[in-house]
Order: structure tokens, then sequence, then C-alpha cells
């Protein structure tokens, strides 16, 4: 399965990447998993343009969404979304329970391994502390990691029980991305055998 993951940026993070138009524009092109990433401060009105354009995943930020997240999450799924929540890396992974936990959940929680909105950060190895206690409390809950992730962070990540991975400056600053992509993919299939 291909999968690509969009950061929109705006507000919550001081730059802007892409938006609605653009995910209309790929989802013509791929019938790839487009997972898209909301650094926003509104997410509730990102939805029925992401759904309309086709996007397949929405992770929104639970810094922000304290209030209304469950009517975000309901939001999300009624427009064919799979919702996701994602957390900066000074926000405790106990923010994230009731959202895992409660009658309408969100299907997979986003770590931050780096301060959210600018690539090419180095990753913050402390917060697999967060993706081990996620891995522990929800054995088959998808976790991503965003953030420094590379052929030299990968293993890590995944021991530790990441199970999707975001990677952008590793992949599209070197020379040969289908390599670096190919070494990742293992370190993950490695380590979900060996879990």
């Amino acid at each position: 399965m291909r999968i690509l993951s969009i950061e929109l940026i705006s507000h919550f993070v001081p730059n802007l990447t892409i938006g609605a138009p653009v995910i209309e524009s790929l989802r013509k092109h791929t019938k790839a998993y487009l997972d898209c990433h909301l650094m926003v401060t509104n997410p509730l009105d990102y939805v029925e343009p992401l759904g309309k354009a086709g996007a397949s995943g929405f992770t929104f930020h639970v810094e922000i969404s304290k209030d209304n997240w469950q009517e975000l999450v309901q939001r999300i799924k009624s427009k064919g979304m799979r919702p996701g929540v994602a957390l900066k890396p000074g926000t405790s992974v106990e923010e994230v329970y009731p959202l895992v936990e409660g009658a309408n959940p969100v299907e997979m929680v986003l770590v931050m391994t780096v301060e959210p909105g600018f690539g090419g950060q180095k990753f913050m190895p402390e917060m697999m502390d967060k993706v081990r206690s996620l891995r522990n409390r929800y054995p088959s809950l998808d976790i991503e990691v965003d953030g420094g992730l590379g052929p030299s962070t990968i293993a890590e990540a995944a021991s530790a029980g990441a199970n999707c991975i975001v990677a952008g400056s590793s992949v599209f600053g070197a020379p040969e991305p289908a390599h670096v992509i190919s070494l990742m993919r293992k370190s993950v299939e490695d380590a979900q055998k060996n879990s």
C-alpha cells in the first residue's frame, strides 16, 4: 500500500503548505492513502473541503481540539475519512487517551518527534517513551511518528512500537529516495516481526 502524508499548516504553526486543491489534484492521479496532518487552530473548517477533495485520513492536534474533539471525529468519519490525533513533544501522552477510548474514537495517534512546523529538524528520541506507552496500552492502534525520521532513527521508532512513519527530508533529500524508503520499510517490518 502506498501512503502519502500531507501536512496542512496554518495558524497553529507559522508556515502554510498545501490544502484541499492539492489533495484534489493528487487524488485524480493516485489511489494511495492520502494522510492529512492538520496543524491548524480551526480543524473543523477543513473537514468538508478535505473530504470533498478525496483525503483519506484527517489528523488534528489534541492541543487545540480539547473542547470539540467528539464533534470533530464524528464529522471526519461522516466524510469518509479516518480520524487521527497528533500531540506535540511538550504534550503529555495521557491527553490522547480519552480520544482513543471514547465512544467514537480516533483510529490513529501521531507522536510528533520534533516541534511541528518546519522540516529538517533533529529526531527527539525521548518521544519514544510516548510511543511505548501507547503501544503497551493499545496493542492494535496505529501509531505514527513524524519528525527527523530516516535510516539512522527509524529502527528506534519502529522498536518502540511505531507502525506508521512520516519521512520528508530524509527521503526527498536523498540521492536515491527509493533506497531510503526501502531501508525504512524493512526496519518497520523487522520490528513488527520481533514484537
